[in-house]
């Protein structure tokens, strides 16, 4: 029987080719039958309610570095722990993000799936606030992909009291829509620069930090965020700018990376906390040596952990939706890859944002047999 994976965005689906065995030729030639149900994203395990606002921003002092015309503009979900939920359901994507990012899949998906994707977060709902404010944690997606496809993963840890920001990178996503009706795609995709991806994407991350914790906060009636506790993480392309983000400012304090390339020179030290979370090509000696090129550098709190049984895009919300659909990302179930994804970053940024003690980080564990440890040799972890 043949094996059936779910590959979403067109710039990671070339990228997967020589990573991934897939069989899709057959995909484009028909319409793929939706579910009978629509899609729903796993609930969260906090106890949190989660709010969802949605912000615009735009760097009136930066051109936008794939359309130099253009001033550089964002779009930023925010997740929050809320007092209560407020009485609209935040959508997953709007209508136009969605008819993107299906045709952008090349599986003649429907145009409306991913806008019926239901989530667990409320529009607008009043933040709950927290002494000293609520520790950050800022989400960038895989290059091509929108930020919608990291939601699971936010409404987790909003749910367990974060405040969480995923970042929309202006012309990197196949699909992002903005307050005036417009709707971009990935003029990046055209010709990928990754070093420079991961340097546009630091200036982002800053950018958003800014706007998010300076003196008029643009989080209109949000909950303070505590600038000393700021994590980024990041999947794919906004797993490696994560790097860049680090030493470009200092306020990230850690910072995940799943599964992404570190496509930039591996050649300054960094001694913040780091996780590397990856699928089982990425481990010390594979095929990719940015991996141990990176390790070497990481002088602080480091882990390096591979997960058995998936592939690029278990790390996000496709993992549990591909499932749904009939059409699974890979051979580990798509509800406990992503389970795995929620708790190890969720016990990363506790410990490193919170000071807690999960014990999970300190090696292998009977629950959760999938996940692998590794510590290249001559290069302990701390």
């Amino acid at each position: 029987m043949r094996r059936r994976l779910f590959l979403v965005g067109a710039a990671v689906a070339t990228a997967l080719a020589s990573t991934l065995s897939t069989t899709t030729a057959q995909a484009g030639t028909r319409p793929v039958e939706p579910p009978g149900t629509a899609l729903v994203l796993p609930a969260p395990s906090g106890h949190h309610p989660v709010g969802r606002t949605v912000v615009h921003l735009k760097d009136e002092s930066r051109a936008d570095p794939w359309v130099p015309s253009e001033q550089r503009e964002l779009m930023v979900s925010l997740w929050y722990p809320a007092v209560r939920p407020s009485d609209t359901p935040a959508p997953y994507m709007t209508a136009e993000e969605s008819r993107q990012y299906a045709a952008a899949t090349g599986l003649n998906l429907p145009a409306d799936l991913f806008a019926g994707v239901r989530t667990h977060s409320t529009v607008d709902a009043k933040p709950a606030k927290a002494r000293g404010g609520l520790p950050l944690v800022v989400l960038s997606p895989g290059f091509g992909m929108p930020r919608a496809t990291l939601t699971g993963l936010a409404e987790e840890l909003a749910a367990r009291g974060y405040a969480v920001a995923g970042i929309g990178h202006n012309y990197e996503a196949d699909g992002i829509s903005f307050p005036d009706g417009r709707t971009t795609s990935c003029v990046a995709c055209v010709n990928r620069d990754y070093p420079k991806v991961g340097a546009v994407r630091a200036e982002d991350i800053s950018f958003v930090l800014d706007e998010l914790t300076g003196a008029r906060s643009a989080w209109k009636h949000g909950a303070p965020v505590d600038t000393g506790r700021v994590a980024v993480v990041g999947h794919s392309a906004g797993g490696f700018s994560t790097i860049p983000a680090m030493l470009r400012d200092p306020r990230v304090k850690a910072a995940v990376n799943m599964d992404g390339n570190f496509r930039f020179p591996n050649d300054t030290p960094l001694d913040r906390p780091f996780l590397m979370l990856g699928q089982p090509s990425h481990v010390p000696g594979g095929i990719d040596p940015t991996w141990d090129e990176t390790w070497n550098e990481l002088t602080g709190w480091k882990r390096w952990l591979s997960v058995d049984d998936i592939g690029h895009l278990s790390f996000t919300d496709l993992a549990p939706l591909a499932k749904q659909f009939g059409m699974p990302l890979q051979r580990l179930d798509g509800d406990r890859a992503d389970a795995i994804t929620r708790t190890y970053v969720t016990a990363f940024v506790d410990t490193h944002l919170r000071g807690r003690d999960p014990r999970l980080l300190d090696g292998p564990t009977a629950g959760f047999p999938e996940v692998r440890f590794h510590r290249p040799l001559g290069v302990p972890s701390p």
